[in-house]
């Protein structure tokens, strides 16, 4: 054999060395979305005959968009199904949810000052000096007609609370809240904790579909909804107004409503 010879096998040799040690090709963020959907389908068709899944028992397609709404959060399964309500067809995330997300990551919420009259919530991004600073009091609910719904006349101190969090969540680290920007509180279409009648099948491929606000929305605030409402527990608004136009303004730092 010539050397010639010896130096075509040698590299006809490394060459398949080099093809068995490459990586496999990579798996895309849609396939691995795909496949994590398709696990996600099968547990949640198990979880809604349990009633741990609460008003999405015999729901399974809503207990994946849910499940899966949380995946892309970094929330557990179970821990969304106490986190996240479908409201007009969408995942909205609870208020104390929205705050432990973005504590989780480090960012700061912090409760200022509350009582039955106002509430001061500052908050700053992780790593950030400046704080910023939402004020939430009853002159500001009843400017936007919120004083007239039950639980703000029974609770206005949690409604203050839980209206100052999804505000600051937004002022400090929007992006972490990814496509669920508003707090399920400040969306119509819940009683204490548990949906009311779907107004529509929710699917996977709804979840995907193209997100559309919705025109008109009512505010309602809850901090913990796991058990039967106490005195001094949040339920949400059983009067919502279907042509309420009571979505957040963005409050200045040291400014009142």
């Amino acid at each position: 054999m010539t050397s010639n010879e010896i130096a075509t096998r040698a590299e006809e040799t490394n060459a398949v060395v080099a093809h068995m040690n490459a990586s496999p090709p990579t798996e895309s963020e849609l396939e691995a979305w795909a496949r994590d959907a398709i696990a996600i389908s099968n547990i949640a068709a198990n979880i809604a005959t349990t009633s741990l899944a609460g008003q999405y028992r015999g729901k399974p397609d809503e207990v994946t968009a849910v499940i899966l709404a949380g995946h892309e959060l970094g929330i557990q399964p179970m821990t969304s199904l106490k986190s996240i309500d479908v409201i007009q067809g969408q995942p909205a995330l609870r208020a104390h949810a929205m705050r432990g997300l973005l504590q989780a990551k480090g960012h700061q919420i912090e409760l200022v000052e509350s009582d039955d009259n106002h509430c001061v919530m500052r908050g700053r991004r992780k790593g950030a000096e400046e704080w910023q600073t939402v004020i939430w009091d009853i002159p500001r609910a009843r400017l936007l007609g919120l004083m007239n719904k039950d639980q703000w006349k029974k609770q206005p101190k949690t409604m203050l609370i839980n209206r100052a969090t999804g505000e600051i969540c937004r002022l400090v680290a929007s992006d972490a809240l990814h496509g669920m920007p508003y707090a399920a509180e400040e969306l119509e279409g819940a009683v204490h904790a548990e949906l009311v009648p779907a107004k529509a099948p929710l699917s996977v491929a709804a979840l995907t579909a193209p997100t559309v606000a919705p025109s008109t929305a009512t505010t309602d605030y809850s901090v913990e909804r796991d058990t039967e409402p106490a005195a001094s527990d949040a339920a949400w608004d059983e009067d919502a107004a279907d042509n309420s136009t009571d979505w957040p303004e963005t409050a200045q730092p040291g400014s009142a409503a």
